[in-house]
């Protein structure tokens, strides 16, 4: 325990928590509050004295909810493959219990928020690690290198895509090659999928290895409330298993949490109810925010930048700057900027910044291009 870096955004973010004149962009969230038809939800079914245990693995009405609302995105997913779990967070950490133990291989797409390659380390496991490049101004990934280092002896590959903090994500032909060769070598694939629907290209959601998998293949899909219905706060997330993991699953969730709050999963059905109306109209207000930022970094002198086709983040570094936690500092304290340091999230983050642009209003992203451009002397 004593090994694992604390996290560096949390560091900068406790830098300027508290101060009024800082614009914090910093965490992975919108500004914006719960939609009210599931603060309703959760209210109720308080009022109504929903607080006891439920079962491990969920509300069977949520999980029903679940499965249909997976299964008009992707292939047909049946209730044995859906568990309910307490955050997104605690998904991945299910998953990667039921899969790894001390000396087992772990391959991860990098840069990636901290926690899904701290939690493999924490188990025993070692991990990896395959970089994404910046290619022709855009993130890209070497297939044949991520291939190369996924072998009979590797356990489980983890990709996040869309990606955080990048927002590069893999397309369809780059899917259907690491699950051909994930089969045959008998390696499970991790997908966190939690931005999926954070997604600008064409179509409701990002390329899914559930639009392409078996119901047996080694796959496990790790999904979140939190990004696509403003719920961050509320920890509340689901995994689409292969078939026959179920059982196993619902055990680690008992010796974990037991079971996720039921007004929370009371929450997690009205936002499902509304999902077809809201999400969209979310996605095209995060697009304009988008949309407001990007051109705004890229006119900047020094700065690289490249526009993401999914997630709430710009991703960028300026010329001169290889230490980004020391910018990163720089600019809430002298600047009232709150962004997060690249190097949170590895090595290979290391001179970027992360710069959340999801927010009620794309004026404050305007005020804080202003800051940053004071900051670089513009």
């Amino acid at each position: 325990m004593a090994d694992l870096p604390a996290s560096k955004i949390r560091e900068v973010a406790n830098a300027g928590l508290g101060r009024s004149d800082v614009l914090p962009f910093w965490f992975g969230e919108s500004d914006e509050v719960t939609p009210e038809p599931v603060r309703d939800a959760a209210a109720q079914a308080l009022a109504r004295g929903e607080t006891f245990y439920s079962h491990n693995l969920g509300l069977p009405e949520l999980r029903e909810s679940l499965a249909g609302y997976v299964s008009g995105l992707h292939r047909p997913v049946g209730l044995d493959r859906i568990a309910v779990t307490s955050s997104g967070v605690t998904a991945l950490m299910v998953a990667m219990q039921m899969l790894l133990g001390p000396g087992d291989e772990v391959v991860a797409v990098v840069p990636v928020w901290p926690n899904l390659t701290a939690q493999p380390a924490i188990l025993g496991a070692t991990v990896t690690r395959v970089p994404l490049r910046t290619q022709q101004g855009a993130w890209g990934l070497d297939l044949d290198e991520l291939m190369a280092a996924v072998t009979p002896r590797t356990r489980v590959l983890l990709v996040n895509a869309p990606n955080n903090p990048t927002g590069w994500t893999l397309t369809r032909a780059e899917q259907q090659a690491l699950l051909d060769h994930c089969r045959r070598t008998g390696t499970w694939i991790v997908a966190d999928e939690v931005y999926e629907r954070v997604w600008f290209g064409e179509g409701p959601a990002a390329p899914s290895f559930l639009d392409i998998t078996e119901p047996q293949d080694r796959v496990v899909v790790v999904h979140s409330f939190s990004k696509s219905f403003l719920m961050t706060g509320w920890r509340l997330g689901w995994l689409v298993l292969p078939e026959g993991c179920l059982d196993a699953v619902g055990k680690l969730i008992e010796f974990n949490s037991s079971c996720a709050p039921v007004f929370v999963q009371r929450g997690g059905q009205a936002a499902l109810a509304m999902a077809d109306s809201f999400v969209p109209e979310l996605v095209a207000r995060f697009k304009t925010c988008r949309d407001t930022l990007l051109p705004g970094l890229a006119a900047l002198p020094r700065v690289q930048v490249a526009t993401p086709l999914g997630g709430l983040y710009g991703f960028f570094r300026v010329e001169g700057e290889p230490d980004s936690l020391a910018l990163a500092k720089r600019l809430v304290s002298e600047h009232g900027l709150g962004l997060a340091p690249g190097a949170a999230f590895g090595d290979e983050g290391e001179g970027w910044l992360r710069w959340c642009f999801a927010s009620r209003d794309p004026a404050r992203l305007t005020v804080g291009l202003q800051r940053l451009a004071a900051a670089l002397g513009v």
